[in-house]
């Protein structure tokens, strides 16, 4: 089964996604600060707070690769804010 970067792990997004809390810092693949969790919208979805226009934004569960204190995410922040939606 292949599980590259842009494919969901369902079983992993289902794990991350009870450690996902409100508030958590999600930094990309180069450990830099991208964004901040607003709530999780079902379990593979990450609702993301409001940007600086006041757009949330929203990223798929599949993107994380581990949750400590912070989401991590497999895509430098460039990339994901190409590929991040407004809806869900």
């Amino acid at each position: 089964m292949d599980h590259s970067p842009n494919q969901p792990n369902s079983k992993n997004s289902a794990q991350f996604a009870l450690k996902i809390k409100s508030d958590m810092a999600v930094v990309c693949s180069n450990d830099k600060p991208f964004a901040v969790v607003d709530h999780m919208d079902g379990h593979d979805t990450i609702k993301l707070k409001k940007d600086k226009e006041g757009v949330h934004h929203f990223i798929p569960a599949s993107w994380v690769t581990q949750v400590d204190k912070k989401v991590h995410i497999d895509r430098p922040g460039d990339q994901a804010m190409k590929e991040w939606t407004t809806k869900h």
